[in-house]
């Protein structure tokens, strides 16, 4: 069977994770990508790459259709969800439903579906290119973001109107022609919820705390394996409901407010930052493959059961400089009582212009133990023997 992956640029999510579930569960590969050759040597080994403007849904569905049939049409890209959509749906293949795609990703069609539903209401206002930075009717203090943006890029509280106007100034400067939002500021601890579909049946996986950098961003420096309570859970469920998210993998984002649960973002893929395969070895199931099952029709299978505690720990650099020392990739031995790993994402050499984003992270320490006490334990000894320093 052929899978055809879209992807922008190369991700350890798609060449660690799903380009070797593609292998283990018998497909063909054809990665179609803008970006042919950054995937070169071993980053698709037994994968055949294409190139394609795959921001396009009809570039896909003509490169597909000239060249092999597919069996599948599947990425995990935020950008392109609802692209692939389209050329799943074109070649009548198992997929998501483009409208849920785009509602998912543009943050302001999600907060006027949701309040449409009846979900939840979060006060928030949608600034197009040009628009006037708006002086009353702002709900100060308030979160300023790009209506389509990732990874906490140009995500910034402002508390007044002078720090607004400075921020959205800014902000344009960096993104012309983007529009942004502006909403309320969700006060409260920041979870996820984890989730799995065919279409049908949505599987809770489970869910992670989040602990933030400083304000005024919104950098994410720790995720700490907690499922959710019902209540919570509940919430998100119909929420995802009331956009039509439901099939394949999903990664929602929410702050448990004194109010109740408030949705912060719809990621409409696998969660990212290595916390995929965290929550792969948490679950004890081949995660990648049941998410590639679901795109090929074979349906959920066994999404297996959490046991223990699981962290997943970002180093952030905390200024810009250079960078002198830093521990390399780290693979746990079998039969440890708490397994830890080490994934470098800067070299020795490396330039820092600290941007507040997960761009200035520069590993990632992932750890699974008993309890959450032994695996604090474990991330404390690696970062003492092991530190990270930028000069």
């Amino acid at each position: 069977m052929r899978l055809y992956l879209t992807a922008l640029k190369p991700t350890d999510s798609v060449t660690d994770g799903f380009l070797p579930a593609a292998r283990a569960l018998g497909c063909d590969t054809t990665i179609l990508t803008d970006r042919p050759e950054q995937y070169g040597g071993s980053m698709a080994e037994g994968a055949e790459v294409l190139a394609c403007d795959v921001r396009d849904a009809r570039a896909v569905i003509d490169v597909i259709a000239h060249h092999r049939a597919p069996g599948a049409i599947f990425s995990n890209s935020d950008h392109i969800q609802a692209e692939t959509a389209l050329a799943a749906a074109y070649f009548g293949l198992p997929g998501k439903d483009w409208r849920a795609c785009v509602t998912a990703k543009n943050k302001a069609l999600t907060r006027r579906r949701l309040a449409a539903a009846g979900i939840e209401t979060v006060r928030s206002v949608r600034l197009a290119p040009g628009d006037p930075v708006p002086e009353r009717d702002v709900p100060l203090p308030a979160v300023v973001k790009p209506r389509e943006g990732v990874a906490s890029e140009d995500v910034v509280l402002v508390r007044d109107g002078r720090e607004l106007a400075e921020a959205v100034r800014a902000i344009r400067n960096r993104r012309p022609g983007e529009a942004l939002v502006v909403e309320e500021y969700l006060d409260g601890p920041l979870r996820t919820l984890e989730t799995l579909g065919d279409g049908g049946e949505i599987r809770v996986l489970g869910g992670f705390r989040t602990t933030l950098g400083p304000l005024p961003y919104f950098v994410e420096e720790r995720l700490d394996w907690e499922p959710p309570p019902a209540r919570e859970r509940d919430h998100v469920l119909r929420a995802l409901q009331a956009l039509g998210v439901g099939f394949g993998a999903c990664h929602t984002e929410y702050v448990t407010t004194p109010d109740g649960p408030r949705i912060i973002e719809i990621n409409y893929r696998v969660i990212g930052d290595h916390c995929d395969f965290l929550l792969a070895d948490l679950l004890g199931v081949p995660l990648f493959e049941r998410i590639l099952g679901v795109h090929l029709g074979r349906g959920l299978g066994d999404c297996g059961t959490a046991l223990g505690h699981g962290t997943a720990l970002s180093v952030v650099a905390d200024r810009s400089g250079t960078v002198v020392a830093g521990p390399g990739t780290v693979t746990p031995p079998t039969g440890d009582r708490v397994r830890l790993w080490h994934r470098p994402l800067r070299t020795v050499g490396d330039r820092i212009d600290q941007s507040h984003t997960n761009r200035d992270y520069l590993g990632i320490v992932r750890a699974i133990g008993p309890d959450r006490g032994s695996v604090d334990e474990a991330i404390a000894a690696f970062d003492a023997e092991s530190p990270w320093v930028v000069a």
